[in-house]
């Protein structure tokens, strides 16, 4: 009997814990480089003690090409879209990966493919152009 984990091509889990301070964001100069990076300004329904507006940090975040969302943990606005959104992007680096491993190894005569034309004849009539595999 399979359990709930069987019914995914994938699980991600993102866990990010800890006190003010202690160095959370310096994960990211020891990051893989196809790590995903969301900007994300919380807090939102607290306007009136904003200390960065919306346009600067949107501009930040395009500045360094990375995703940007506002949320508020309070009244859980964008909460579960800013979950989706990192988690969709993570889906998409490592199918894209998946995809180039699985092409890199694949000797399937499919893959080594090489166009071959054959000049015209003598009485004038175009070539045909031929597939044929490269034996490896």
């Amino acid at each position: 009997m399979g359990n709930r984990d069987d019914e995914y091509d994938f699980l991600f889990k993102v866990v990010l814990i800890g006190d003010s301070g202690v160095g959370k964001s310096n994960l990211l100069d020891h990051a893989d480089n196809n790590i995903v990076i969301m900007q994300v300004g919380n807090k939102s329904d607290l306007r009136h003690l904003r200390a960065v507006p919306t346009d600067e940090a949107r501009a930040f975040a395009e500045k360094n090409s990375i995703s940007f969302i506002e949320t508020s943990a309070l009244d859980s606005t964008n909460v579960e879209e800013a979950f989706k959104n990192i988690l969709t992007e993570i889906y998409r680096i490592v199918s894209q990966k998946q995809i180039a491993d699985r092409s890199a190894h694949d000797e399937s005569p499919g893959n080594n493919v090489v166009d071959i034309s054959v000049p015209p004849t003598t009485d004038g009539r175009t070539g045909n152009k031929l597939q044929c595999c490269q034996s490896l």
